[in-house]
């Protein structure tokens, strides 16, 4: 662990409102998984271009009790650094991948960010740790249903959250800093592009199931034109929807 990351680590943890992680004996291994995240940042630096994350993500990190976010039987691995399934085909990213997408968006302040894929509410949560306005949208509405509850029951209840198909994005609430798409798209899809204030960032992997993902980031400068580029090979549910 780098220096002075622990103590960062420990204040986060202790900081007003921060989920009590240590109330249910996990502390030793959500440590354990921060320190793997970060082996995994130096392992893929190369390809990244990050040799450690910024310590803003990884306190978020730190405060988000991963526990509350996969099933009940599976919670002895929660802080395990690997996705875990949540029910409905669905999974919950591996730690790193959250970690290292999160980085990627850049955020600062009160960021208005886009979620496409809830999921469990995990991602949602770290972002809403990093101070952003989250807007996340689940396709499946069984758990579209069971998110909406936990963000409450977790004290996130500023983190707002529908049913819907993320492919169109959410067209009302928009333009958006920042977007992030925790499912595999084979193309970029145009509207969530054009819901991106100028000078946000995209963050998706793009791919098809059978196929390499190639998790993108898309950038569009303040004039509005797009860059993309690949940042690691990874591998996500597909994105679904009546496209």
């Amino acid at each position: 662990m780098r220096k002075g990351f622990l103590a960062l680590l420990l204040a986060s943890l202790l900081l007003p409102g921060a989920p009590a992680v240590q109330a249910e004996g996990y502390q030793k291994a959500h440590q354990r998984m921060l320190q793997e995240i970060e082996a995994d940042t130096r392992l893929t630096a190369r390809e990244t271009g990050r040799e450690a994350l910024d310590s803003r993500v990884m306190a978020a990190i730190a405060r988000v009790p991963r526990h509350e976010f996969v099933p009940p039987e599976l919670r002895r691995h929660a802080y395990d650094n690997r996705p875990l399934p949540i029910g409905y085909g669905q999974t919950i990213s591996q730690p790193y991948i959250v970690a290292l997408m999160t980085d990627l968006l850049g955020l600062a302040g009160d960021a208005k960010v886009l979620e496409i894929g809830t999921g469990s509410g995990y991602q949602a949560a770290v972002l809403a740790e990093m101070g952003a306005r989250v807007f996340t949208i689940e396709i499946i509405p069984e758990l579209g249903s069971e998110v909406a509850k936990r963000f409450t029951e977790l004290g996130y209840s500023e983190i707002a959250s529908r049913v819907g198909d993320g492919y169109y994005g959410w067209e009302e609430e928009a333009p958006f800093d920042a977007v992030i798409v925790t499912a595999a798209s084979p193309t970029i899809p145009p509207p969530l592009v054009a819901q991106l204030e100028p000078g946000g960032v995209l963050v998706i992997p793009v791919g098809g199931p059978f196929s390499v993902q190639q998790l993108t980031l898309v950038e569009k400068d303040e004039s509005g034109v797009v860059r993309t580029r690949h940042v690691l090979p990874v591998a996500f549910v597909p994105l679904t929807g009546t496209r």
